[in-house]
Order: structure tokens, then C-alpha cells, then sequence
């Protein structure tokens, strides 16, 4: 384990005393995890991908553009 493993974790570690009464602290791995439905997981990736499809169309249009001159 390095050095920046370890301060990784006790962040963590931090990051669990924080979390207030009635919440539960969700890791990385857990976010990141594809699920369907009404899920945060599924907001975080709906968020993710509406801002690759906007900078997708956002491309096509500059190269559009520029190709036309």
C-alpha cells in the first residue's frame, strides 16, 4: 500500500464521520454501479452522458461550421 493509498483511506475514514444521522455512505464503486430505475446511480449517469451528447453535438457543429468556409 503507498502513501497515497493510505491517505485515500483515512479521507474516507473522515468522510464516514461526517455523514449525518439517516444516511448511509456510499463508496465509489457503489456510485459508479449501473442501475436502471429512479436511482441516484442512474441520475449520475444520465447526467454524465447528456453532457457527452452535448459536447458530441457541440463538436459536429464546430467542425461543421469550419468545414464550410
Amino acid at each position: 500500500m503507498t502513501t497515497l493509498d493510505r491517505e485515500r483511506d483515512l479521507q474516507d475514514t473522515a468522510l464516514i464521520d461526517q455523514v449525518p444521522d439517516g444516511f448511509e455512505p456510499v463508496g465509489a464503486a457503489e456510485l459508479n454501479s449501473w442501475r436502471r430505475g429512479f436511482t441516484p446511480q442512474a441520475e449520475i449517469w444520465n447526467g454524465r452522458l447528456a453532457m457527452v451528447g452535448l459536447s458530441v453535438g457541440l463538436s459536429v457543429l464546430l467542425v461543421a461550421r469550419l468545414a464550410s468556409h
